[in-house]
């Protein structure tokens, strides 16, 4: 009976490596706001004839709400290996 020895052998072939991706949304600048004439009241006193006069223009309030959004949208990455990889046997 012989004795056989096997030698074990490797192939190896390249791959795509790592990929990353990110899809950050960044920043997002916004110009002037306008929430409205920003005025309060307007009031008209005529003539007056003797005696004090009191105005009041009562209270005024003025509120904006915003909305804001700096979606990245999608992110996509690759480490495909390509067709041009080299395979060898060690």
């Amino acid at each position: 009976m012989s004795d056989f020895i096997f030698a074990q052998e490797v192939s190896s072939a390249g791959n795509g490596g790592g990929a990353s991706a990110s899809a950050n949304g960044g920043a997002v600048a916004l110009g002037d706001v306008n929430s409205g004439g920003n005025v309060g009241s307007a009031i008209g006193v005529g003539d007056t004839m003797g005696g004090g006069v009191a105005v009041d223009g009562g209270q005024i309030a003025n509120s904006t709400n915003l909305g804001v959004s700096a979606n990245g949208g999608t992110a996509i990455a690759d480490a495909s290996g390509g067709s041009y990889n080299v395979a060898f046997v060690s």
